[in-house]
């Protein structure tokens, strides 16, 4: 089946986004993990799986659209400490939630509902998990202090 240029266009500047998200969500767990932050690096880890999945699902539809992935990851922004971290997987998270907003737009106006369907549940986990749950880390940050929340990540 072949898909709109603008669909093809589209998915495929998400999957970029994904696949840094992806990259970017590594190297963070591994190092949160190095500097003995194991119950974050965890869940960076597991954020890292959840793109995976996102990348997947693109690189899937575009092929059946009869596109060809783009498979090089936009650039990363790799934190210097913890919060530095958090905050830059954060300001990726927000860059998807507004990029599949717009492809979500953009695939009712060219009448790709299965496309907007795949999307949709990207954006409610992009928002609602990964977003949100790194939104409440900063704020715990705030509210205990930079060095009580360190210690809490630690095992």
């Amino acid at each position: 089946m072949q898909g709109s240029p603008a669909v093809l266009d589209t998915l495929n500047d998400l999957l970029v986004y994904e696949l840094a998200a992806r990259d970017q969500y590594f190297i963070h767990s591994r190092m949160l993990s190095e500097w003995g932050f194991e119950k974050i690096a965890a869940r960076i880890s597991h954020e890292m799986e959840d793109e995976t999945g996102h990348a997947d699902a693109l690189i899937r539809r575009i092929l059946m659209l009869g596109g060809k992935p783009n498979m090089v990851p936009a650039a990363l922004t790799i934190g210097d400490d913890l919060p530095d971290v958090i905050a830059k997987d954060l300001a990726v998270e927000y860059k998807v939630v507004n990029d599949l907003r717009g492809a979500i737009a953009l695939c009712e106006r060219e009448r790709d509902f299965v496309t907007r369907d795949i999307l949709m549940p990207m954006l409610k986990d992009t928002e609602e998990d990964h977003a949100h749950w790194l939104e409440q880390q900063l704020r715990l940050i705030k509210a205990v202090g930079l060095e009580n929340y360190q210690q809490s990540q630690m095992s």
